[in-house]
Formats: structure tokens, sequence, C-alpha cells
């Protein structure tokens, strides 16, 4: 697998008329590194236990060199190591088990499904159990409480009586109610077909002593995974949260971790202007100072990558929406959503930086569009064209007309999508958010707000 780093092209955003001027960014080089150092200090304080200060509680800087700490590990341990536990658990599952619901929601279970949108096949559910290489379906409930889905899924396992199922239930606190709803009445069905057996069934990944934690003592649970301390939802991806559901669906999570643990290297070590967490950083930042550029769009193009927006959408959000700042990110599928939002980024308010994420070679041969006797649709003047020759067009002529009508983009570059780069990719968002926050004053750990609905929504339950 390439071990190629992502890279950032500012393409249209540096041109005076419109975006920034080559002078922007090295003018924020100093703010950038003393803002990249305080995220080395942050993640050192943490890792040496030291006493936080006030103003920097809660500091959740334990996402940081989780990565280097399991990779280094799983190299001096071996078969003892949390890495290769994680690893035969998935094997053990994938072995007696056709079907896995991940239970979880925000954190708990975003990372999982853009590993499973970014790097397993695209129909991975509908083929056959051989065409996955043996691996389990996946399916994703507690993250919503939607009762006709709930029931839909019921009626789905329902059919699994031979092949079977089990359950990958994730909650650091295991209060959070709509995945503890979602595994009381999954563990209900699962007691109902499998009754003594079911506990071998169940895999828990959250806090020790958690409500989740007990109750799967209680159940009779062998195997739990724990969430870090110091480790935020929406920075879990790369822990326990993310990798067991990832290796059950058979991908390669020591070149997740290694990816992430490249990126960290890249982050301490490049200068701006060479670095792509502090450059993306730094632009983003000018672009909603100096211009007014708020709502932050991830532009992907073609469909793996959508699910990877959308937990940027909750780490953007989360991190950085706090004390009435903090830009809004919105995730865009291209050429899909040109067919939708397209008109409104074209013509639309001047409050948006547009982000491309292109990735350089695809997994599969390209697909050409071929010659047919059959030339109503004239089409047959493209027949040599492939399926990626279209999306190039679209993306280079997007971008063209963005740049016509004065509209900043820029392109983050990856050479291929697999683990190792989605390793990257996780991390080096994870890292520029974490920097944005340092850089503007706002902690980017913890999340308040979210708190509210909660507290809320409990009172009413229990009236």
């Amino acid at each position: 697998m390439s071990a190629e780093l992502i890279s950032y092209d500012p393409a249209g955003i540096l041109l005076p008329n419109h975006g920034l001027t080559s002078a922007d960014l090295p003018g924020l080089e100093s703010n950038l590194n003393a803002a990249r150092d305080e995220v080395l200090s942050d993640a050192k304080l943490w890792a040496e236990g030291g006493n936080v200060p006030t103003e920097k509680e809660p500091l959740d800087a334990g996402f940081h060199e989780l990565p280097n700490r399991l990779l280094d590990e799983y190299r001096d341990q071996g078969a003892d190591s949390e890495v290769a536990r994680i690893q035969a658990t998935a094997d053990r599952l994938a072995g007696a088990v056709d079907r896995v619901p991940v239970l979880g929601i925000g954190g708990s279970y975003m990372g999982a499904r853009a590993c499973m949108e970014a790097c397993c096949h695209p129909y991975h559910n509908e083929l056959s159990r051989d065409a996955r290489g043996g691996r389990p379906r996946i399916s994703y409930e507690g993250n919503n409480v939607d009762n006709d889905a709930m029931q839909g899924l019921c009626d789905l396992l329902s059919t699994e009586t031979d092949s079977g199922w089990a359950i990958n239930v994730i909650s650091k606190s295991g209060g959070t109610l709509e995945t503890a709803a979602a595994f009381r009445i999954l563990l209900r069905k699962l007691i109902e077909t499998y009754g003594d057996n079911a506990a071998s069934r169940v895999v828990p990944v959250t806090g020790e002593g958690s409500k989740l934690f007990n109750l799967a003592k209680a159940l009779g649970c062998q195997e739990f995974y724990e969430v870090p301390d110091g480790v935020g939802g929406r920075f879990s991806v790369l822990s326990a949260v993310g990798l067991l559901p990832a290796a059950v669906m058979g991908l390669d999570i020591v070149q997740l971790l290694q990816g992430a643990a490249a990126m960290n290297e890249h982050f301490r070590t490049a200068s701006v202007g060479e670095n792509v967490v502090l450059d993306y950083t730094g632009i983003c930042h000018l672009m909603e100072e100096k211009h007014g550029c708020d709502i932050r769009l991830l532009s992907t193009w073609g469909k793996r990558l959508e699910a990877v927006g959308l937990w940027y959408d909750q780490l953007l959000s989360e991190s950085l929406g706090k004390q009435e700042r903090g830009a809004m990110p919105l995730t865009v599928v291209n050429t899909r959503d040109l067919h939708s939002r397209g008109q409104q980024h074209q013509e639309g308010k001047r409050d948006k930086v547009i982000t491309n994420v292109i990735i350089g070679t695809g997994e599969r041969a390209p697909l050409a569009i071929g010659s047919s006797d059959l030339d109503q649709d004239q089409l047959n003047e493209l027949a040599d064209k492939t399926l990626p020759d279209v999306l190039t067009a679209a993306t280079q002529g997007t971008n063209q007309a963005y740049r016509e009508d004065n509209r900043p983009t820029a392109d983050l570059h990856l050479p291929t999508l697999n683990e190792h780069t989605l390793g990257q990719v996780f991390q080096m968002l994870m890292l520029a958010t974490v920097t944005e926050g340092r850089l503007i004053g706002i902690n980017p750990y913890g999340q308040p707000g979210v708190e509210a609905y909660k507290k809320n929504m409990n009172a009413i339950l229990r009236a």
C-alpha cells in the first residue's frame, strides 16, 4: 500500500481577486507555529499526567499519540497487544456470524461507517460471503430513535438464524439513550435466539465502570475493549471504537494506524507552506477572517468519502462551535450534488470556501463508456473516455466555473484511497481542528452544548 502523504493545493484560493494573496499564509506562520507548539504541548501534558490548567479543561488530547502508542505496543507485545487482540476478536466474530450490527452514535459510529464506505467494496453487504472474504455484513443502529428502522433491522436479523449474528455495542458512558435503548432491544432478541450463548455474541467498547461495562459483566461477556481516557468520542476513530468494526469488516487496522502515525510526524516536522495540517488550518482561518467564509464545504468527488465528510462535520462542529463562533461544515458529494446544491454554491452567498477532496488513483480498472450501435444518446464520440476521465473533467470544469465567478476553492489530494491514506485523513483533520481551536482561543475539547438536549430528553421521559 502507498505510504505517500496526502497533499494540499490552494488551487484558486490564493488568487488575489477572490481569495488570498501569496503573502497571507506566510504572514500567519508564527501564529500557526505557536498553535502547533501548543497542540504538541497538550499531548505531552496529557501523556505525562501533569496538572491541567483550569482554562484547558477538559484536555482530551489522548488521541494525538494514540496511533504511535498502539503501534509500539503491537511491535513490542505481539499477540498480547490491543491491536492483536482486536484482530483476534474480529476474526472470531467473522468465523462465527454473518452479520454484526454496530450500535453507537456520533463518534461511536461515524468512524466505523467512514471506514466501511471508504475502504470496503461499495456493495459489501450485498456480496456473497466468499466475495466478502468471509467477513460479516455490517449494519448500523443506535444512532437514532427511528422505530421503523429498528423494526426493519429486527426483521433482517430474524432471517439470519442459520448464518448467525452478533452485536458490537459502543458507548463510553453506556448512558447515551439512543444506543442504550437499541442495545436493550437487540440484546433481548439475541437472548431469545441464542439463549446462554448470547454473551459470546456481544462485544462492548466502553469505559471501565460504565453502565454498559457493568451490564456486559452481568451478562457474562468475556471480551471488552476500552474507550481510552483522554479520548473524546469524535477523536476516537483510531481506538477500539473504530478499529474493532474496521477489523470485523476485514480492513487492515495496522495500516490505518501507520497512516495516522505518518501524519503525526509530518505535522510535527514540516514547515508552513509544506505542512498539510497547518496550511489547511491557516487558509480556512484566513478565508473566514478576511472574507467572511464561515461555511466550509468539504467537496468529495465520487461516492466513497461521503461518510468521512459526515464524520468531519461532527468533529468540526463539536470542537469549534462554541462561544457563538466556529465555521459551519457541510459535506457534498460530486457530481451528485452539482445537480442539487451546485446552483447555490455557484451563484449564492459568498460565504463559502470549498475544499475538493480528490482521489488520484482508483482501486479498479477504468471503465470506458464504449461504442454502441444504439447511438441515440450521441455518446459514441466519447466512446474512448472512461468514468475517471468524466470525473476529472467534472472536477476541473467545476473549479474553472468557480474561479471565473471569483469563488474560492482548494484541493486536498489523496494519492489513492486505502487504509493508510484514510488513517492520514482522519489524523490530519483531527490535528487541524485542534490546531485551529488553539489558534483562535477556543478549547477544542468537550461538547457542553450537546448535553443540553440529553438532559431535557431524559427529564421529559422520566417525568
